[in-house]
């Protein structure tokens, strides 16, 4: 059964820093590609940042340059830094595979960026 589990969203001001985590079971994490995906309220999920199996990221333009992905396949975890944040990135973020997320999401963890 997989499971998906984030956590480390909060409030931050805008030009703060996060780092969110995701920790996976029920997968062979290492040989999946990862993604990080958001929501944000009345706007359809969307993929933010992506990470091969081997670690190769790729982002979407609006946070490249201001967000890295990351994974550690021992700890079955892959990771979200997330910089400069703005009001724009509010949303509620979640990871899952890459390209085909699994129907089974995580509960997500909620970031606000707000003065």
């Amino acid at each position: 059964q997989v499971q998906l589990v984030e956590s480390g969203g909060g409030l931050v001001q805008p030009g703060g820093s996060l780092r969110l985590s995701c920790l996976a079971s029920g997968i062979t994490f290492s040989t999946k590609p990862m993604g990080w995906y958001r929501q944000a309220p009345g706007k359809q999920r969307e993929l933010v940042a992506r990470i091969s199996s081997d670690g190769s990221p790729t982002y979407a333009v609006a946070v490249r340059g201001r967000f890295a992905i990351s994974r550690d396949n021992a700890k079955n975890t892959v990771y979200l830094q997330m910089k400069s944040l703005k009001p724009e990135d509010t949303a509620v973020y979640y990871c899952n595979v890459v390209p085909s997320p699994f129907d089974s999401w995580g509960q997500g963890t909620q970031v606000t960026v707000s003065s």
